[in-house]
């Protein structure tokens, strides 16, 4: 094949990539148009399906402004790799604010980043927390939704403890078997919860 007939293959073959690369991209832009609203509605759900469940006083909930760098400075010393990324008032039938719902990070889960929704009462009380995104072991730390998550329910304490010989004091949580760092995530995002709300929101003194 002489240098002339090289190029023009070469040209050919470009134009062809080119043509699927507009075409692929034309049809991914489509699928993202078209399945963006369906998308955004299920996580939308999702959300107010969390917070319901974290609160089931409350019969709304509304979306509360918050100062990422305070909320960092707040939880650097004892939480750093904690993060509140949400923060809702909970409010009664009336309109009266009865607590909070805070969506919590946390960084260290054992197979990654684990999310949750936290409900708190005004004093503190910890209503619930629901999962929201979780890929911790199986069998293990994926144990959690069993195991940890039921043990918050209408707990009240300035901070939490994980302890692995069964707990004897109010404010310690039974670690997951062989599981303690998936245990140890979801304490220490209350904790930061919970910290949050008596430093910047003025609530939950429970040492009164």
């Amino acid at each position: 094949m002489n240098k002339k007939a090289e190029i023009k293959e070469l040209v050919k073959n470009t134009l062809i990539m080119l043509a699927i690369t507009l075409i692929a991209g034309f049809i991914l832009g489509f699928v993202y148009e078209l399945t963006k609203d369906p998308i955004a509605n299920m996580e939308e759900k999702a959300r107010q399906e969390a917070n319901a469940a974290v609160f089931v006083n409350a019969s709304s909930f509304e979306e509360q402004s918050f100062d990422k760098d305070q909320m960092l400075k707040c939880l650097e010393d004892d939480y750093k790799n904690v993060e509140i990324t949400e923060v809702l008032a909970a409010k009664d039938s009336g309109g009266a604010q009865i607590g909070y719902v805070f969506e919590i990070t946390s960084h260290e889960g054992f197979g990654g980043d684990i999310v949750f929704r936290l409900g708190v009462q005004n004093d503190g009380t910890v209503n619930a927390i629901a999962i929201t995104s979780i890929s911790e072991t199986a069998g293990l730390g994926m144990r959690a939704e069993e195991v940890i998550v039921p043990q918050f329910f209408e707990r009240r304490a300035d901070s939490f403890e994980v302890t692995k010989t069964g707990s004897a004091l109010d404010n310690q949580i039974d670690a997951i078997s062989s599981a303690t760092i998936t245990s140890k995530a979801f304490v220490n995002g209350v904790n930061a919860g919970l910290l949050y709300l008596r430093e910047v929101l003025g609530g939950g003194v429970v040492n009164e």
